[in-house]
Formats: structure tokens, sequence, C-alpha cells
């Protein structure tokens, strides 16, 4: 992990008079798993839509590889290639099959070969245990599974870097960990991401670095043995034991 990857300098984020991000700065190396926690609003979803060009930015820059993003540039749909997003809401075609999901994009944007996408979509599958469902529509899938194909998607477009928004916030808790254990088998095959999540122990098994925002600024940032057992900041430390009452107080509630 020694080559920089992507690069936020004085990220500024507005909607109106209402300012998301402040002077922003963040350095992402090649094969890092970067996390963002924090409370809601503060910031960390418009991040992920910013790296990825989806939002206009008030200030500051964001780059890929030296590239800057910008969502009114006219190489934007060609950078945007590079960069996979998985959203909460898993964006599929209702009337289109998996394996057809899937290959959209890669046949028709990137002009690649229909029969070797088809090949590599579906070695993809078997890896995320979809295989059998690659015929099936997304009516036809749970959200555990509809997710892990919105992730199969974003990966068969061959992304420099990986964007995961909150993936298991619409999902039941049973499908919670299916999702989560595919984003880790990513991590271990070195994959560069940056995860969005409220899942605090997934937090900790799959990332390189934390970082905790709150009112659209870095309050601390560590690797995640120290973040979570010894937060720096007062801040930190009550996000942190408002996740244990509510894990007591949803355990004494059982």
């Amino acid at each position: 992990m020694d080559k920089e990857l992507l690069t936020i300098k004085h990220l500024k984020k507005s909607y109106g008079d209402n300012l998301i991000l402040k002077d922003f700065n963040l350095t992402v190396n090649k094969g890092e798993v970067i996390v963002v926690i924090g409370p809601s609003g503060c910031g960390k979803s418009t991040l992920l839509r910013c790296i990825n060009g989806l939002e206009p930015i008030q200030g500051g820059e964001i780059r890929l590889r030296g590239e800057v993003i910008d969502g009114k540039a006219k190489n934007i749909a060609e950078i945007r290639q590079k960069i996979g997003m998985v959203f909460q809401s898993y964006e599929l075609f209702p009337h289109k099959t998996v394996l057809q999901n899937i290959i959209l994009a890669p046949i028709k944007v990137q002009k690649r070969d229909k029969a070797e996408v088809i090949k590599e979509a579906e070695q993809l599958l078997e890896k995320v245990g979809l295989l059998d469902k690659k015929d099936s529509y997304p009516r036809q899938l749970s959200g555990g599974q509809k997710q892990r194909v919105a992730i199969v998607r974003a990966l068969c477009m061959h992304p420099e870097i990986m964007l995961f928004d909150e993936v298991t916030a619409a999902l039941d808790p049973e499908m919670v960990r299916e999702v989560l254990d595919t984003i880790l088998d990513l991590a271990r095959q070195g994959s560069t991401m940056i995860i969005v999540t409220h899942e605090m122990s997934f937090a900790k098994a799959v990332s390189d670095r934390v970082l905790f925002l709150d009112n659209g600024e870095i309050v601390e940032e560590d690797i995640p043995e120290e973040l979570f057992e010894n937060p720096k900041t007062e801040r930190a430390r009550r996000f942190f034991n408002t996740f244990e009452y509510d894990a007591v107080k949803h355990h004494t509630k059982a």
C-alpha cells in the first residue's frame, strides 16, 4: 500500500447555506480499506457521492490517480468506470435477469467481448454463492442476494476503488452477514475500498483505517484497534457509548 490512489484536498460541499463537508482532506492508498463512521447527517454518504462525481463540490479537489474528478467534465463517464459504487438500494433493473444486470455496462459502455464478460460474471457470481440465480429476476431474490448482485455488477467493471454506502442498512439482520462476508473477501483480495457503515464489529474486522466524522469534519482518525478501544476525543467516546447503550437496551428487550 505504497501508492496514492485517491486524494481529496480541502473539499468543501454545501447545500445552500448548509455546509456538509468542511475543508475535508484524505489520501487513500492502493489496497487500503477505509471505513467511515459517525452520526447520521455528518456527511458520510455525501462524501462518497462527491468522490463519484454525483454531487457538485463548492471547493477543493478530488483526484483519482492524479486525474481530477469533476461531475461536469467531459470525461466523467470514463472516470466513473474506475469507481465502483454500491448503494443502500440495489438499483437493479427489475426487467432484466441477474446476469443481464451484471453484463449490461461492461458490454455497452466498455465495449468488451460478450462471451468474456459472461464468463467473468459467472465466475464472480459463483464466488458469492449466486451462480444458480443468474437467470432469476431481482423480484425473486432476497435483499442480501440483491446486494451481492449489485456488488458483482460493480466488480465486473474492473473499478480501481469501491465505495460502499450503508449497504446493509435496508437488510434484515439475517441477511447482513452474507453481504459483509462478501466485502471481507474483497478486502482479503487487496481491493481498495471506502466503506460507510454503522456495523461496528464489521468496521473493526475489515478496515486498515477508520475515520470518525462529525459535522462534516474528521474528528478522529486511527487504526481500528486504537479508535474503537481508546478514542482520543470526547466526541468519539460519546458516540461509542451510545452504541454500547443501544446494544444493552436491545439485549434487555429481547
